[in-house]
């Protein structure tokens, strides 16, 4: 679980809260909140797919619930393997989908036993790694949209409310109302936009590069170990993708 995600949103919205004060009913308006859910879940429905927005309680899961395999256990895993295939021969991996939780990974290890040429693993592989960056790319780019459409479905509501206030104008009593759906709109897309979809949408976008890292570090240990490299010279690439004070060794 990606506590940082929900750290953020209680303190963001808690501090808000707490601001209001006194006067926190006074933001409750359910002619207001209509407009900019309503109108952005209608708008995104014209935007995106349907197939897409299906997907869309996945991607918000992927925002609270993904946590990013650690690099070092994911390099460690990989040297062990190539010294594994080089003292006991590249069909020794053939099971190793018992023992790690990566189909990217077996998927990989599978095509190098199968004695398939390495060209066609790193074309397959990176094929793979390019359809996953695009996939995710969507789920980030849909929360995106949803940013800059609900501020917009604030102004609109913003308008309804100025037009009803303008035409009642002789009423009294009917100026505060109004007035409260034009500001009150605004406010409920200002922060569902920046409290929510925008930071989501850059949330998916890390998890996303995270992700894609990881393949390719996977997809480099894989072409190593299929070219029979030695343990220590598979390290030394690997640690390559690595910023010089996280870099160790694990050969020994």
């Amino acid at each position: 679980m990606d506590i940082a995600s929900i750290i953020g949103l209680v303190m963001a919205f808690g501090l808000i809260v707490l601001g209001m004060g006194a006067f926190v009913t006074a933001f409750v308006d359910l002619a207001s909140l209509l407009i900019v859910v309503g109108g952005t879940t209608g708008v995104i429905f014209v935007f995106f797919p349907l197939e897409n927005l299906m997907g869309l309680g996945g991607v918000i899961r992927n925002v609270f619930l993904t946590k990013p395999r650690q690099t070092s256990t994911l390099i460690a895993t990989i040297i062990d393997f190539a010294g594994r295939a080089r003292r006991e021969g590249i069909l020794s991996l053939q099971n190793v989908g018992n023992e790690i939780d990566d189909p990217f990974f077996v998927k990989g290890i599978g095509l190098v036993v199968d004695g398939i040429e390495e060209s066609v693993v790193e074309e397959i592989m990176a094929t793979e790694i390019d359809f996953i960056e695009d996939r995710h790319k969507k789920g980030a780019d849909m929360f995106a949209a949803m940013g800059a459409i609900a501020p917009a479905m604030g102004m609109i509501g913003t308008l309804i409310g100025l037009v009803i206030m303008l035409q009642n104008l002789q009423d009294t009593a009917a100026i505060g109302p109004a007035m409260a759906v034009a500001l009150i709109t605004t406010f409920y897309g200002a922060v569902m936009a920046n409290l929510i979809f925008i930071p989501f949408s850059g949330k998916l976008r890390i998890r996303s590069d995270q992700e894609v890292f990881l393949r390719r570090l996977t997809m480099e240990g894989i072409l190593s170990i299929a070219a029979g490299n030695n343990p220590r010279v598979v390290e030394q690439k690997l640690n390559s993708y690595l910023a010089p004070k996280l870099r160790g060794s694990l050969t020994g």
